[in-house]
């Protein structure tokens, strides 16, 4: 079965920004109805407004802060009281910091691991039977090109991306003799609002990629014959990736810790 747009619902989730929007637009030209999940309401009743305009298409707005506990479950359980079917789970939410391990806030830490690992693991949980019963969708996972070797100065978000990862290529796994296609995928920087949120410029690393250029690699890796179970976007970060799983673990992890300035 090819990958279907047209008559299908799409869940986004950090759609207020960056590429939530990005991965929100690109599916509704494309025919589906979007339902858009984050925490700035206001931003997303925009965005959801512009995606209705511009091409016609049902945008459910959802505010929900999934780094609290059971807020997957919460979401699951509301939108199946809307009667929505959600056909493509895109598990797009996360944040980082960079600095010293020792100096984070573990209330910070333990929001990023709530955020880009439990909330992502229970998602995904909550919504793929749905995914695998629908039929031509999909689940989307945005991992990093950090996720490939051991990041100093951002020890907690590269691990947290390298088990999402590891996570999503096992399930595209286990769901392959499924029309569902399965897909992480691992961007360099991008030019969002990430660094603002992680406060350093430091942690880009190689060219800063558009989210345009992100989401369409995305989507024409899900429109393969065979959708890989993941993908690194840019021929620099796939090099640095190759690089990083050949090299001495070692090796890899001094190159990466002068990289990132730690």
């Amino acid at each position: 079965m090819s990958m279907a747009y047209r008559g299908t619902t799409a869940l986004i989730t950090g759609a207020s920004a960056g590429l939530g929007v990005e991965f929100a637009r690109q599916w509704a030209e494309r025919g589906a109805d979007v339902v858009l999940v984050a925490r700035r309401v206001e931003r997303l009743e925009e965005v959801a407004a512009d995606l209705r305009r511009r091409y016609g298409v049902q945008a459910i707005v959802v505010a929900a802060d999934l780094a609290r506990p059971g807020a997957a479950a919460a979401l699951h359980a509301e939108l199946d009281g809307l009667g929505l079917t959600v056909h493509t789970l895109i598990n797009n939410a996360g944040f980082g910091s960079h600095g010293p391990f020792a100096d984070q806030d573990p209330t910070r830490i333990s929001e990023m691991i709530q955020l880009n690992v439990t909330a992502l693991t229970e998602l995904t949980r909550q919504f793929l039977p749905d995914l695998m019963a629908g039929g031509g969708g999909a689940l989307v996972t945005v991992a990093s090109a950090a996720a490939y070797q051991p990041t100093p100065a951002m020890a907690v978000y590269g691990a947290t991306k390298a088990f999402v990862l590891s996570f999503t290529e096992a399930v595209a796994y286990e769901t392959r003799s499924s029309s569902l296609r399965v897909l992480a995928v691992s961007p360099g920087p991008v030019r969002t609002e990430f660094f603002d949120v992680v406060g350093s410029r430091d942690a880009a690393v190689g060219r800063m990629a558009t989210p345009e250029e992100v989401v369409t690699a995305t989507r024409r890796a899900l429109e393969r014959d065979r959708t890989p179970p993941s993908i690194v976007v840019g021929l620099g970060n796939r090099l640095s990736a190759t690089a990083s799983t050949l090299a001495p673990r070692r090796l890899a992890l001094t190159v990466a810790g002068r990289a990132l300035k730690a």
